[in-house]
């Protein structure tokens, strides 16, 4: 693993709401942080309603954890496009966040909250 990069269970039960919508609720989720950056919350996608995402086309790279695939989120009053990603495919030493989402917490219509 990348001395900068780190991935821990992250405590207690996590979900993520949406356009009114609980979308995810675990107590499996995991927490990566990236030096100084803030930290992501990974769910698993088994704990997601898949149905209220919509895979992109679009994807970027990171050298450090792999090719970011994204998911627009849609809700009753429309679509959050990039709302959410995944890395299918994780770099060597990242396989912790492989089959987990994470979701932009910068879009004021997404909430990822520890309960």
């Amino acid at each position: 693993m990348v001395d900068h990069i780190k991935i821990r269970k992250a405590d207690g039960t996590w979900t993520v709401r949406a356009g009114g919508a609980v979308l995810a609720e675990s107590t499996n989720a995991l927490e990566l942080t990236e030096g100084e950056m803030a930290p992501v919350i990974y769910f698993p996608r088994a704990d997601i309603a898949m149905a209220f995402l919509e895979p992109s086309e679009e994807t970027t790279h990171s050298p450090y954890l792999g090719d970011a695939h994204y998911f627009s989120i849609e809700t009753k009053s429309g679509t959050l496009p990039k709302a959410a990603w995944s890395y299918e495919t994780p770099a060597e030493g990242m396989d912790r966040i492989k089959d987990h989402i994470a979701f932009y917490t910068s879009n004021a219509n997404v909430a990822v909250e520890r309960i």
